[in-house]
């Protein structure tokens, strides 16, 4: 068992030195690119407000970003949360999203390499679509995944 630990270890590891060469994504660029990026959301009049009724300990929260941000960017592993979870109660809609992309970008652009932005960025919009989709579930505005629903439909041929 440990071999196979290892090897997942080492693959992991590899996956995370091919990011790096491609893009020049590395875990100080990750900390530089959140710092910033939250020191902006701190002040958003749109996001801001929600995040900040939320979050008591901002270097904790922080950390945690970075972690997360490692292993999205990364694949790292280092991130070990839930963060649909966490977002599912927030009254947030399709304006924060935008919102937090477009912040997101802003500070990706001035502090990051062009093909460090596009990693990111492709994450980035992954992130706040799957956020944005689970959170209106949660509210009800969409009813079922839309694949339950077609399995559901009598097929008539």
């Amino acid at each position: 068992m440990t071999h196979a630990t290892d090897d997942s270890a080492e693959r992991r590891a590899a996956m995370t030195r091919a990011i790096t060469a491609e893009t020049g994504i590395d875990e100080a660029m990750i900390g530089v690119l959140v710092r910033a990026f939250y020191a902006r959301v701190r002040h958003d009049p749109l996001i801001g407000p929600i995040f900040m009724a939320r979050v008591e300990d901002w270097g904790l929260h922080i950390e945690k970003l970075c972690a997360f941000w490692s292993s999205v960017a990364l694949m790292t592993g280092r991130y070990h949360g839930q963060p649909m979870r966490v977002h599912l109660d927030l009254p947030v809609g399709a304006a924060h999203f935008d919102r937090w992309l477009a912040l997101f970008e802003e500070t990706a652009t001035e502090l990051c390499p062009p093909a460090a932005v596009a990693h990111f960025m492709e994450r980035a919009r992954r992130i706040a679509d799957s956020l944005e989709c689970g959170i209106a579930t949660q509210q009800g505005q969409i009813v079922a995944p839309r694949h339950q629903r077609d399995a559901t439909r009598k097929v008539i041929a």
